[in-house]
């Protein structure tokens, strides 16, 4: 395995939900500022301090992150798939952001025009 390219991630966005359904009761998130590295915690109007501990609750609903270290999509494989003569990325045309064209392995039926 490659040390340098398991992905690291850091959490920077908390939405929490508290409530009997997710159509009923009340939203709220925690954020992490880019700039400042401080937690802050969004209630209706209200903006306040928090820490990164707070942020993550039983009500939490949707977690967000950032990567913060390594390249690859393959957990550190890889340069070992590609050691081995395995393409990691397939053999479509990848761009700059990492994806990859692919072709479709639908076979049309004769006669049959294709779905749009």
């Amino acid at each position: 395995l490659d040390k340098d390219c398991p992905p690291t991630y850091k959490l920077y966005g908390v939405s929490e939900h508290s409530g009997a359904t997710a159509n009923s009761g009340h939203y709220t998130a925690t954020v992490r500022n880019a700039k400042d590295d401080k937690w802050y915690r969004y209630n209706d109007s209200h903006v306040g301090l928090t820490s990164g501990e707070a942020s993550v609750t039983g009500g939490a609903y949707l977690l967000f992150y950032q990567r913060t270290k390594g390249t690859s999509r393959w957990g550190g494989m890889e340069k070992a798939m590609k050691e081995y003569g395995v393409k990691p990325h397939g053999s479509g045309k990848t761009d700059a952001d990492g994806f990859t064209q692919v072709k479709s392995k639908r076979s049309r039926k004769k006669g049959r025009a294709p779905h749009r």
